[in-house]
């Protein structure tokens, strides 16, 4: 199916060099090659355990902050991993929409948004809440409400028509976890 949710996320995986081989319709999860995956896994598993498809299906673009594999593990293999495996995939939906902004964020809006902003920038995230953005060097780093931090690692990878992605080196919250 051609979806703009498939042609989102299939976008994703050609983002960051991963291929799809095959989608399945009725749970809105993609099937990925794991030798291909490379640094993104969890953040693949995490997408497909929840049915974020359906989100990223009703409009576009997007902006998202990609935690690589080591972010995840920096926030912690157990929790995600039970965030995934959990029948209630609501405090996971929350987590991966914290990390989607509506809009298409090149990293020289990100700048100029913290230009006028003297330095610093807020955006509203898909799940509802607030992300700053400042400068630390030539870093533009992302801030949380709890206080945590990530750096964009590797900025305007770009999603055919419905947006972008930053790849970012720690997983960002909107609440305590």
């Amino acid at each position: 199916m051609n979806t703009p949710a498939t042609k989102f996320l299939l976008g994703l995986c050609m983002a960051f060099s991963i291929c799809s081989t095959a989608q399945n319709t009725s749970d809105n999860s993609l099937s990925y090659p794991v030798d291909k995956l490379d640094n993104h896994q969890i953040l693949l598993s995490a997408v497909n355990a929840t049915e974020l498809g359906a989100l990223l299906e009703k409009s576009g673009p997007f902006t998202i902050f990609a935690p690589s594999d080591a972010a995840f593990a920096k926030f912690s293999n157990n929790k995600i991993n039970e965030l995934i495996n959990a029948k209630d995939k609501s405090a996971l939906k929350s987590l991966l929409s914290y990390h989607i902004v509506a809009g298409q964020l090149t990293a020289s809006r990100i700048l100029r948004a913290m230009s006028r902003g003297n330095g610093t920038a807020s955006f509203t995230t898909v799940q509802g809440k607030k992300l700053q953005a400042h400068l630390d060097g030539y870093d533009i780093v992302l801030t949380d409400p709890v206080g945590n931090t990530a750096r964009i690692t590797t900025a305007d990878l770009n999603l055919e028509n419905n947006g972008v992605v930053h790849e970012i080196d720690s997983v960002i919250l909107p609440a305590q976890m």
